[in-house]
């Protein structure tokens, strides 16, 4: 019974080790980190992106596995729930623009000018969805 449990628990862990290593290499393929530094001018502080990175997948790791509950109020979760947007945004404009979809957008479409009001646009559709999804009880289900 005991080599049973051992062994689920080397299959778990190769498991979790193959998946992070495969989604921080998907972040460090499509470049957010040296990407935000660079769009900041803050180069110098790269290491502190990186660790947070790294820490961050950790901590968010412990959470899933562990029944941990970290009281952060209304407060805290409106903090959480802003930090997270902004992850979730970086990496998807970082995603789209190494696929170059918004240059073929544009190039298609023949957009000169108001490429701001389109991205913007784009976000606020995200957030309307995003706040749709959460707020209204059911609205995710399919009756």
């Amino acid at each position: 019974m005991v080599l049973h449990y051992l062994l689920l628990i080397i299959i778990g862990f190769g498991g979790g080790v193959v998946i992070s290593g495969g989604v921080f290499a998907f972040i460090a393929i499509i470049g957010i980190v040296p990407r935000l530094a660079q769009k900041t001018a803050t180069q110098k502080y790269i290491w502190i992106y990186e660790d947070a990175i790294m820490f961050g997948g950790m901590f968010g790791t412990l959470v899933m596995i562990m029944d941990f509950e970290l009281q952060l109020g209304n407060i805290g979760g409106i903090v959480y729930g802003f930090f997270s947007g902004i992850f979730v945004g970086c990496l998807a404009v970082s995603l789209a623009e190494v696929l170059d979809v918004i240059p073929i957008l544009t190039r298609r479409f023949n957009i000169k000018v108001g490429m701001t009001y389109f991205i913007v646009t784009l976000a606020i559709g995200k957030l309307i969805g995003s706040l749709l999804y959460f707020i209204i009880p059911g609205f995710y289900k399919i009756k």
